[in-house]
């Protein structure tokens, strides 16, 4: 009994806080979770990057130790980065004389809780979104307001409202989100199973599961906007020309080789990416075999390895790389788990052509898989830094990245 009246105090708290920090009122924190900088650690990661390999003209650097570093979201002022992570904490990371490496990370609004907050995004007006498992809580101004553990926030999506309570699971649940051209919130809802149920398809075409939505900055206008995904953990638009693209991990326990990864462009609203018909490209699952597919399957603009795990992806504006970058992708791969002979771990690059489609995709990055399978490393995500250099994100060693280009 007092281990629940405990729990139920703390859940009471917790909307406490929440409602106060709506209202722009204290919540009595004063103190940071802070993360020492440099010492041993950093030279270990540094003598991990000396074995990094890159194209001419590049180099790799650590830009900061940020502990189970997931997907990366960069303020609009170039003030701050917010990383998500699958366990409860999202930090801010500053780089205060922008010397390209950071100076302080913390934990960001500690007097709420969260529940694998691996998802930051931010709209071009500056209000950070942080997809949990089951919620999305607004955050104006953020890059200003992170000095403080207090910060304005407010529920946009109600906990338990973002998929049914019932479907909440361990597995699949690290969301990801983009504020897209038409100024709607997306967001990545990944399916639970390796291949679901036929009775749990009904249900997850309903609210999103195994798919993108897509909402309304107010919270308002919720509609499924891509069908048949597995488990999308990485997209962007194309700036260009607003198309929406996505990574999408595939089905385990085909075999080493099969099915491949993905690299998907959808061009409109309700395409079907073709799960749980395909385990991933034009492979047929054995559970769907028999049954029909839904007509105009979209197959993926790239077939990537086999169980490579691609995750985050980001399109390249900056100016700093060479031509050859500009307008294309970048995406990571954080590694196989159950393949015989390990693969992935690495940054790749995609090119995107003029009419849109999908060019030559080559690996710009590895070295984090050494030639005995262990992993030195593993990436999660890419994000853009206003010098137009890039940053990797790396759950594994818990750090951030920098790639430049002179």
């Amino acid at each position: 009994m007092l281990i629940g009246t405990t729990a139920l105090a703390y859940g009471q708290q917790q909307s406490d806080n929440l409602e106060r920090l709506s209202s722009f009122k204290t919540t009595g924190t004063t103190k940071f979770t802070e993360i020492e900088q440099g010492g041993e650690k950093a030279e270990a990661i540094n003598r991990t990057l000396e074995k990094i390999k890159l194209p001419d003209g590049f180099q790799i650097s650590l830009y900061a130790i940020v502990p189970d570093a997931r997907h990366i979201a960069i303020g609009p002022q170039g003030v701050v980065t917010f990383v998500g992570t699958r366990k409860t904490k999202v930090w801010a990371v500053t780089d205060r004389d922008k010397d390209r490496v950071a100076d302080e990370v913390k934990d960001f609004a500690p007097p709420l809780a969260m529940t694998v907050p691996n998802g930051p995004c931010f709209s071009p007006e500056g209000v950070l979104y942080i997809v949990e498992q089951n919620r999305v809580i607004a955050y104006p101004a953020a890059e200003f307001f992170y000095e403080s553990p207090d910060v304005a926030a407010s529920e946009m999506v109600k906990q338990g409202e973002l998929i049914p309570v019932e479907e909440e699971s361990y597995n699949h649940t690290a969301r990801v989100c983009r504020v897209g051209p038409d100024g709607k919130l997306y967001i990545s809802l990944g399916q639970p199973f390796n291949v679901p149920p036929p009775e749990k398809l009904d249900l997850y075409n309903e609210h999103g599961i195994g798919g993108i939505i897509r909402i309304n900055q107010d919270g308002t206008g919720r509609e499924v906007y891509t069908y048949g995904v597995r488990n999308s953990v990485g997209h962007d638009f194309n700036p260009a020309n607003g198309d929406l693209w996505f990574t999408d991990n595939q089905v385990d326990g085909m075999g080493d080789d099969i099915p491949p990864g993905e690299l998907n462009r959808q061009t409109e609203a309700g395409q079907h990416f073709g799960f749980p018909w395909y385990g991933g490209g034009s492979v047929r699952t054995e559970e769907y075999k028999g049954e029909e597919p839904p007509e105009d399957v979209v197959m993926p603009a790239v077939e990537m390895d086999a169980h490579a795990a691609d995750l985050g992806m980001t399109f390249y504006t900056g100016r700093q790389f060479p031509a050859k970058y500009r307008g294309g992708i970048f995406s990571a791969q954080h590694g196989s788990w159950n393949r015989t002979t390990p693969i992935g771990a690495r940054v790749m690059f995609t090119a995107v052509k003029e009419d849109g489609t999908a060019g030559e995709t080559e690996v710009f990055a590895e070295g984090w898989l050494n030639e005995n399978g262990e992993y030195l490393g593993r990436p999660v995500d890419v994000a853009q830094l206003h010098d137009g250099s890039i940053i990797v994100s790396d759950d594994l060693v818990g750090a951030l990245y920098r790639i430049s280009y002179e």
